[in-house]
Parts: structure tokens; sequence; C-alpha cells
């Protein structure tokens, strides 16, 4: 009997000791699968990262180029469009330094625009980062709702023309279009959070470079065919149906357009905050952000250049669906399809950053609330689970309702993004930036690069104001002859 108590003794002893190392184990592999703040381990790298960039950067703007070198011409705008690629590229590396306070590897992270806003500026600027940010991601949400319906509405329109002519009346209502975006918008708004957008990502991403390569492709072959219009080496010419003053407030506008174009350092930190690492997530930022700028860029010149030579002075505001081109048919239909499926995953891109600062900030105050903090597993198949949760769900449907409304009412399209990319250029993408840039890096008032720094800040202030209010005037003269939810293209 000792000898059987003694073996169970033993027996014991390893199995407890079995049970311990298995739970060692267990916590080994719970941390390999956390990051160093306790989050679940980030998997983002530089083509997830320039994929984000892309499908932000690459959107409805690259359509509205050829009318912005119109207003521009020859000099002033190839000049803009490299000069904000450049400021673009230097501000978003100064800001991609902001992802962490202190060391670039171990030190604390931010994980929002915000967060690095109050770590390097202090809670008083925080107020005007959340305004300018947030009004940003919420106007660029309704800009891109009516992109997609005037796309969508466009492939109705094609085939019209080609059955009935190019002169036919083929007018198209874009609120239904709208109405369509907004839903496919409610389900898609379900994906929890930005880590899990990059399919959707990747896919936006591939379709806008099929729709810019279209539109690339169909100016040549405009070009080629000698069906060139006018050009000049400053754009649009003072005459019987242009003042001097219209003359400059496009010209403005236009400036508005270029600055959405390159619109997406609003979301710069949510992004990075998908990176892993090592190696450091600055530096991965750095290279997907100078990746995307200079294909991005490659594209605006190829786009805005090429449309210019194509249709001249009289460049439509959006390539693809002015109809500067009607023929092949099927390929404009198919190039405003690409639109369309692209911006649903750009309104996703823009509006996650917006749905996680809400959800966050209610949680934090309600931690207990079940209606926030429980989520029901939908699953589809053996490897396809999806969380749904009840607030998500109301919340950001009702968020995709007010943005559709607001699209219905307001459907000017040129108007519209300049007024977007106005202002959020300067705020977002140089001052926050430049500021951040001077205080993490303790640069001395009026040293040499101080005051380039804030020269920089004070001249892109200066051009955004102004593109904000020609932009505004753009709106007010487009209400005088608007009708509103009876709005065609």
């Amino acid at each position: 009997m000792g000898g059987e108590e003694m073996g169970r003794e033993v027996e014991l002893a390893v199995n407890g000791g079995d049970a311990e190392a298995q739970r060692m184990d267990d916590g080994r592999r719970r941390d390999e699968d956390l990051d160093d703040d306790g989050r679940e381990k980030r998997t983002g790298t530089v083509w997830t990262a320039s994929a984000h960039i892309i499908t932000a950067v690459i959107g409805s703007g690259v359509l509205s180029l050829a009318w912005a070198m119109a207003q521009l011409g020859w000099i002033a705008g190839p000049i803009t469009l490299i000069l904000f690629s450049l400021v673009t590229f230097y501000t978003s590396s100064l800001l991609a330094n902001c992802y962490r306070s202190g060391d670039e590897r171990t030190g604390k992270r931010n994980y929002t625009y915000m967060d690095a806003v109050k770590s390097n500026l202090g809670k008083t600027q925080v107020w005007l980062c959340a305004l300018c940010q947030y009004t940003n991601l919420f106007g660029t949400s309704i800009g891109y709702t009516i992109t997609a319906s005037i796309s969508a509405a466009a492939v109705q329109k094609s085939n019209c023309f080609h059955r009935k002519g190019h002169a036919a009346d083929c007018m198209v209502s874009d609120s239904l279009y709208m109405v369509a975006f907004g839903v496919v918008q409610i389900f898609v708004s379900q994906v929890p959070n930005f880590h899990e957008l990059w399919f959707l990502s990747i896919l936006a991403a591939i379709m806008s470079f099929a729709y810019s390569t279209i539109s690339i492709g169909l100016s040549i072959a405009y070009i080629v065919q000698g069906k060139t219009g006018k050009t000049t080496l400053t754009g649009t010419e003072v005459g019987e149906d242009m003042d001097s003053a219209q003359k400059v407030w496009m010209a403005l506008q236009a400036l508005g357009d270029i600055a959405f174009a390159y619109s997406y350092s609003m979301i710069l930190i949510e992004i990075q905050d998908t990176l892993k690492s090592p190696p450091a997530e600055n530096k991965t930022m750095k290279k997907a952000t100078f990746l995307s700028v200079s294909t991005t860029t490659t594209f605006y010149l190829l786009n805005g250049l090429l449309g210019y030579v194509a249709f001249g002075n009289r460049a439509p505001g959006n390539i693809l669906t002015g109809f500067g081109f009607y023929e092949p048919y099927w390929l404009i239909d198919f190039a405003n399809a690409c639109i369309v499926v692209h911006l649903v995953g750009a309104y996703q891109v823009y509006c996650q950053p917006l749905y996680a600062a809400f959800e966050s900030t209610l949680t934090k105050s309600f931690p207990h609330n079940p209606l926030l903090t429980k989520s029901q597993t939908l699953n589809f198949g053996p490897k396809f689970k999806f969380k749904i949760n009840l607030f998500r769900l109301v919340w950001r449907t009702f968020f995709v309702c007010i943005t559709t409304l607001l699209a219905i009412l307001m459907p000017f399209f040129n108007d519209i993004l300049g007024f977007i990319g106005a202002i959020g250029f300067w705020p977002l993408t140089v001052y926050f930036p430049v500021e951040m840039y001077i205080k993490s890096k303790k640069i001395r008032v009026w040293s040499p690069k101080w005051i380039g720094l804030q020269s920089l800040s004070l001249v892109c202030f200066v051009i955004s104001l102004a593109s904000a209010v020609a932009s505004v005037e753009g709106v007010i003269q487009s209400l005088k002859t608007y009708t509103p939810f009876k709005s065609k293209s």
C-alpha cells in the first residue's frame, strides 16, 4: 500500500508539473500574440500600409485633375502638383515620427492623430485637431458618396448614349445611386476596426490603378486621333465665357482640388498603428509614404496632363463621368464600376478612425455597459467568423444615413472636393506635423530651421484659406440653380 501511495504521489507531482509547464507555455504563447502595449499583435507591412494610403489618396481627386490643369495651365499646373507632393511627403515623414513618444522603438504609442497631438502639443490643441480631423473625415465621406453616385449614374448614361447617340438627353438622377451606395456602406461599416480592412484596401487599391490606367489610355487614344483641345500656358482664358474674377476663383478652387488629391495625413497615424515591429514603425511608414506618394504623383501627372492635352481648357470636372469620352462605352462602364468599388473601400478607410474615436470615448465613459462591450459572433463556415455589436450596428447605420442625406442635399462635385481639400490640407497635413516636430526636436525659435518650417506653414495656410473661400463661392453659385432631391448628372 505504501508503494501504491508513493506512486500516486509521484504521478500527481508529474501531472502537476506538466500542467504548470502547460500553463507557462500558454502564457508565453499569449505573450507572443501580443505587442508591447498588450494589444493584439500587429501584422501590417510596408505593402499593406501602401495599400491603405493609395486607397485613401488615389480617389475621386484624380478624376478632377485634368480640370485643375485647365484652370492653372502648363506652367502653374505641373509645378503645383509636384510641390504638393513634396510638401505631403515631407510633412508625412515628420508626422510618422510622432507615432511613438520618446524612443522610436520602445516609446509610448500614440494610437490616433489626436493622441500624437496631445502627447506633443498638450491638451489645448487637441480640440482644434479634433475639429479639423473629424470635420475632414466626415466631409470626405460625403464627397465620396457624391462621387460614387456620379460614377454609378455614368454607367447608365454611357449605355444610353451608345444606344441613342451622343446628342440624346440621358440625364440621370444621382439620388437613387447615393442611397444604394449608403446601403452598401451600412453593411461594410460593420467591419470592427482598421486592422481588419486590409483586404478591402488591397481590392480598392487595385481598382484605383485600374480606372486611373483606363483614364490615361483613353486620353492617349484621344490625342492620337488628333481630337485635342486648345491648351495655354496660363489655362482658361478671360473672355466671353469667363471674367477675371471667375478666373481667379476657378484657379484657387483648382488648388483645393489638388490639395484634396493628396489628402491622407488625417489617417496616417491610424495606418501606422497597424504596422508590425521591428523594424521601427516610423521607418516602415516613411517607406510606405515614399512608395505611395511617388506612385500617386506619377498617376496624377499622367492623368492631369494627358487629360489636359486631350480636352484643353474645356476639360470636364470629372474626366470619366463628364463624358469627354463616349467610346468604347463598355470600357468607360468598367472604369466607372472600378471607381464605385474603390470608393466603397476608401469611404471605410476615412470613416474607421471616426468610428473608433466615438466608440472608444463611450466605452471609456461606460465601461460596464453590455450594449457597448458585448458582441455576438456569427460563424460563416469553419474559417470565417464575424463579430457583430448592437451599438456599432445602430450608430454606424445612423452615421451612414446622415452622410447619404447630406450628399443628396449637396451634390456639387468640384466645389465639395475643393472645400474639403482646402480646410484639411493646412492644419492636418502641415500645421500639426510641423508644430509637433518643432516641439519634439526642441528647435530654437528664430533659428533658420524654425523660420523655414514656419514659412512653409504660413504659405500653405494662405493657399488653404484662399481655396476654401473659392470653393464656398462655387457652392453659392451652384445653389442658385439647385433644387433639393432633384439633382441630375
